[in-house]
């Protein structure tokens, strides 16, 4: 079925915005679905279409969440429930925000209060929930393809919140926007990521993503921090940070993860801020105009340094969280395509 431009945003069908019929031109095929994917579990098997459709729609929706009228009502109808089984106020609240400005009804559910507390398997929540009929699950799990299975198990849309150190698709995504939306273009860049890479499902999902846009990758860390032939994700490795940023256009920094840590990873904080803690010395390294991320939340004075955090001039930090949201909705709608018509 061709798409209806105008109900991307939610507007009267007789005048879309020139920029929407455009993007929908191109992204709709009368023969194929312009997203086949039932859930969006990882970048992982994206293509680099798919990967640039949900990026030009989260165009539309970052420019809509800067109107006064925030909201849609393209999901009117639907239902999304966040479950979150790891804490998280910046991810949940992100969704929670996407989905009420499309007009879903929103339900979050944390594990602190669920029946997982009283013994239920992961695997009966999942059965309780779809008999409800939610329409999209946006679902956390401290376990690596914990996700996965659950999204076996229900018969709506499921999005990958984060499981374990597996994946984080929403956040290479809204790292990718900003990354586009400050250089114009993802190919061709060099993009160096610094820290806790072993831990980090935010560094798997960027190297996906950056990999199957045309980036070049590094890694940086020492060597207790990254996962065993991290090179055979087409990254190339460093354990100097002054030599991993040289020249690089983007300086990715990833939290230190003590909560997933058994042992001595790191010998102290100190230690490990003198050699991989982001400050201006080491900065010094990349381009003039190299541009600052992390995934937050920041550990000040651990992996960067407060005055580098806070440099707006080269910081994108914030404007990460703003574009979070757009790319949360761009999610939302594409995978909402292929449901049919909310009961």
């Amino acid at each position: 079925m061709p798409l209806d431009p105008a109900r991307i945003c939610g507007l009267p069908s007789a005048s879309p915005p020139p920029y929407i019929a455009a993007l929908m031109t191109v992204a709709a095929s009368p023969n194929e679905p312009s997203f086949p994917h039932r859930h969006l579990l990882g970048i992982e098997g994206l293509s680099p279409s798919e990967i640039t459709l949900l990026l030009d729609i989260s165009e539309t929706y970052v420019e809509q969440n800067r109107q006064a009228d925030k909201t849609r009502s393209i999901l009117h109808g639907r239902t999304l429930i966040n479950l979150f089984f790891e804490t998280s106020t910046r991810t949940r609240t992100s969704f929670e925000l996407a989905g009420k400005r499309l007009g879903a009804d929103v339900i979050n559910m944390s594990v602190a209060t669920s029946s997982i507390k009283k013994g239920e398997t992961l695997i009966d929540t999942a059965m309780t929930l779809n008999a409800m009929h939610p329409d999209v699950l946006a679902v956390r799990h401290p376990d690596s393809g914990a996700v996965s299975l659950l999204s076996e198990k229900v018969t709506g849309a499921v999005i990958n919140a984060g499981d374990g150190s597996h994946e984080h698709p929403t956040q290479a995504l809204l790292d990718a926007l900003t990354i586009r939306r400050r250089r114009g273009r993802l190919a061709g860049l060099l993009v160096t990521i610094c820290g806790d890479v072993l831990h980090s499902r935010v560094a798997r999902s960027n190297i996906h993503l950056l990999n199957t846009m045309g980036a070049r990758v590094r890694v940086v860390a020492p060597p207790t921090l990254l996962p065993p032939a991290i090179e055979r994700m087409g990254v190339e490795v460093f354990y100097d940070m002054r030599a991993g940023l040289t020249d690089c256009d983007i300086v990715m920094m990833l939290r230190v993860q003590t909560e997933r840590m058994q042992g001595n990873f790191i010998p102290s904080v100190r230690e490990y801020f003198h050699f991989y803690g982001l400050d201006y010395d080491k900065l010094g390294a990349a381009k003039e105009d190299a541009l600052i991320m992390h995934p937050g939340p920041m550990n000040r004075g651990v992996e960067i340094d407060s005055e580098v955090a806070d440099d707006y001039g080269r910081s994108v930090i914030y404007e990460q969280v703003e574009m979070g949201v757009a790319v949360r909705m761009a999610c939302l709608e594409v995978l909402t395509r292929n449901l049919g018509d909310p009961v």
